[in-house]
Formats: structure tokens, sequence, C-alpha cells
């Protein structure tokens, strides 16, 4: 009888103490249910890029990894294991991955029906083509605190070879200066190598095209020759004057304005880097030029005018303009919200589907409350088919003509495939699975 009492209470103990287990993940199934819905109706449930896969066959449902995920709702726990819930909200962290204790969850690209172009490298960043590297968003990479980290070991790596590089030669050339180019010449200047920075815009690469006062995620990092960058958080224009205090602080020359053309390699195991100012001789090449690559254009009459831009990086220049804004994604609704806040502006933004689909909740709400207080007007299923000085010709079902002065072209970039392979570095389409 004694013994009996024992287990009964031992029982009791037991389930007691699995209540707040059981209550947690009933309430973590719940919430995934919802952001599952969240997800389908704003088109975040097909994975854009990099994302996570969860191995069915090995996932124990601890939780750890939604726990850990900064961007929130990328998994959530589904019949008792972590899924993919949101994927396109995925920007890398790689959290999830590192946070579990059965190495059940993989990021990946592509999905098993849409594939992703990505450059051919190795672990250490060295693409097909020994000696030139490849470090940031153009590999796969756009989160910052990633980026700054594949910039520190790509020079590393680079340190540890065996060899002199000859004294007419530099050690390093870094092609581009976001944030990953950043972090590579930095790390230049810390170890003393001789290096040049070319970058064919500004320093802060896409960053420096994101409409004012977006918010950039970011998390603490560890930055040499300058100390402690403790955001998590950071606005577009906070991040760029940080940026600007660190090239003051080191004392970093980036040549600006200056585009690579063609790297050849030469007989000595070194390479020629062609830009449009000048040659320059290196062992070492670091690319770190993102996939924005060239902005795809949408070969239609009147495209080449001054008039027309692919990128928004000051909307406050613009007041009192008819302005056309055309795409469907997050680039192109923050660029009409941004440009319907200036005095006096009427902005259009024109869309070939009848709803939006793949932008972010947070948008979305801003773009419907824009369209009830009528600050944006949305052309919606319209297809630009000419621009002209004064105005612009669309299609939606019958031809119409809309008074314009700019146009603001938002439909994504082309890799820069063709300068790649002109390096010899070859493009794999990689297909991850769901």
């Amino acid at each position: 009888m004694d013994t009996l009492i024992i287990v009964v209470i031992g029982f009791a103990l037991s389930m007691a103490a699995m209540i707040p287990f059981l209550r947690k993940k009933k309430n973590l199934e719940r919430a995934a249910e919802n952001a599952r819905q969240t997800a389908v109706q704003f088109g975040l449930d097909i994975p854009a890029s990099l994302h996570p896969i969860v191995d069915a066959s090995s996932c124990i449902g601890t939780g750890n990894c939604i726990e850990v995920c900064p961007e929130h709702d990328v998994l959530g726990l589904s019949s008792g294991q972590a899924r993919p819930i949101s994927p396109a909200r995925c920007i890398g962290h790689g959290l999830c991955e590192r946070s579990c204790p059965v190495e059940a969850i993989q990021l990946v690209f592509g999905t098993d029906k849409r594939g992703v172009d990505i450059p051919r490298i190795k672990q250490n960043f060295e693409t097909n083509v020994p000696g030139i590297f490849i470090i940031g968003e153009l590999g796969g990479m756009g989160l910052i605190r990633n980026a700054f980290e594949q910039g520190r070991q790509c020079i590393e790596g680079i340190l540890s070879e065996k060899g002199k590089t000859p004294s007419d030669t530099l050690d390093v050339l870094v092609v581009g200066c976001g944030p990953a180019g950043l972090s590579a010449s930095l790390c230049c200047i810390h170890h003393k190598l001789r290096f040049v920075t070319l970058e064919k815009e500004d320093v802060g690469g896409t960053v420096r095209y994101y409409p004012r006062k977006k918010l950039v995620m970011t998390s603490p990092l560890q930055i040499p020759g300058f100390g402690k960058l403790p955001h998590r958080e950071i606005s577009k224009e906070d991040l760029i004057g940080v940026w600007d205090d660190i090239i003051a602080k080191t004392g970093l020359e980036v040549n600006t304005h200056e585009t690579v053309i063609d790297v050849k390699a030469s007989e000595d195991g070194c390479f020629i880097v062609a830009s449009d100012k000048g040659t320059y001789k290196t062992k070492r090449v670091v690319l770190a030029i993102g996939r924005r690559g060239i902005p795809r254009k949408l070969n239609i009459p009147g495209e080449k005018l001054p008039k027309v831009a692919y990128s928004l990086r000051e909307p406050e220049a613009f007041e009192g303009d008819r302005i056309l804004v055309v795409g469907g994604g997050d680039s192109a609704v923050e660029a009409a919200l941004a440009l319907s806040e200036e005095r006096g502006n009427r902005v259009s933004l024109s869309y070939r589907k009848n709803h939006f689909s793949r932008i972010k909740p947070g948008n979305m709400e801003r773009v419907n409350r824009a369209l009830s207080e009528k600050t944006i007007d949305v052309l919606w299923s319209t297809t630009l088919l000419e621009i002209k000085p004064g105005q612009v010709r669309y299609q939606n079902g019958s031809v119409n003509t809309l008074s314009n002065d700019y146009v603001f072209i938002f439909a994504g970039g082309v890799l820069p495939t063709a300068f790649l392979k002109r390096c010899g570095i070859e493009i794999d389409t990689k297909f991850g699975r769901t």
C-alpha cells in the first residue's frame, strides 16, 4: 500500500511538473498557427532566398530555434515539432541552426522547385578560381553581422597562406565597401596589409539606397580599430553615420565611384584588376559587391530619360512632384510611402498584380493606411508601356496616360553573372527543399 501511495504521489508530482511545459507547448502551437495564416496572407510562406529546413525525423521539439530567432515566426511549433512558418522572413542569422541540440535544422537556398543562383564558394570563401574570394550578400549572406564576420574570417584566412607578395603587388584588393567590404578593409589595416578598396558608388553599399528612416536590423559586433558597435536596431541614417565615424577614426581610404571591369590571372599567380580609372596588380581579390548588381530594366521606350531612377536615397529632394513608383515589393512600397510624406507630392504606385504579396505586414499596414487617407494611389494590374518627359503611358485593360515628373522603378536586380563569368567564377543554382 505504501508503495502504491509513493507511485501515485510521484506520478502526480511528475504531471504537475509537466503542466507548465505542456501549457507553453500549446501556446507555441497556437502562435505558430496564427503566424502561418499571416504568412500565407502576405506571401511570406514562400522563401525568397536563404531559409531553414527541419529534419522531421530528428527534431525533438525543444523550441530553442523558435526562441532564439530575432526575426520572429520564421519557425513555429506544429504537432510537437519545429516547422518553417514564414521562411521569407529569414535573413540568415543561423541562430536556429546553432541552437538545435540534435542538429535537425539546416539553412538552404531555394526550394525544390525554384532555384537560387549562387557563386561557387568554398568554406574559406574562395571561389573555384584560386585567389578570388566572395563575401557578404553576393555569397548569400546579407545580414550585417554575418557580413562583418565573413570579412574578418576571409582576411585572416588569406593571412594564413604561405608565400610572399611581390614588392610591386598589393596583398589584397577589396571590391565593394558595404558591410562585408568595410570589414575586410578594416582587417587589412589591422594586419598591416598592402591593399586598395574600390567602391563603384559610396561607402555603405545597398544600405545607402534604403528609404530614409528605414530601420536596419543588426546586432552587437566588434570592429577592428574602432571598438564595439552595440546596436541591435539602428536606422539607415545612424548606421551610415557610424560607418563615416569608423572611416574617420581608422583612416581607411576608399576609392569611391570607381567600377571594376575585369579581373584576370597573371602568369605569376597574381591578378590584374582593371577598373574604369586604372589598373591594379594584387595577390588576392576579395569581391564584396552584393547581389543587387545591375537594376532590372523594363526595356520600354523612354526608360533612359533623366527622370527615371532605380533607387531612392533622399525623398526630401522631391516636393510638389508627380511621381510614379513601379513595383510591388517592400522597396517599392517603402519608396512610395517615403515620397508621399514630402510636401505637395502626388504619388502613384504601379503594380502588375491586383494585390500586394510578399511584403512585410508592417508595410502592408502603412500602405493600407495611406490608401485610406488617399496620400498615394495604387494602379493595380498595370503594365508600364512608355515614359515621356511629361507623362507616362500604361495599360490595365485599356491604354491610359498619367501626368508625371519622375519615375522610380523597383523591379529587382540582376546578379552580376556576366562579370563573374569573365572572372572565371562558376555559378551554381541551389535547390533547397521544403
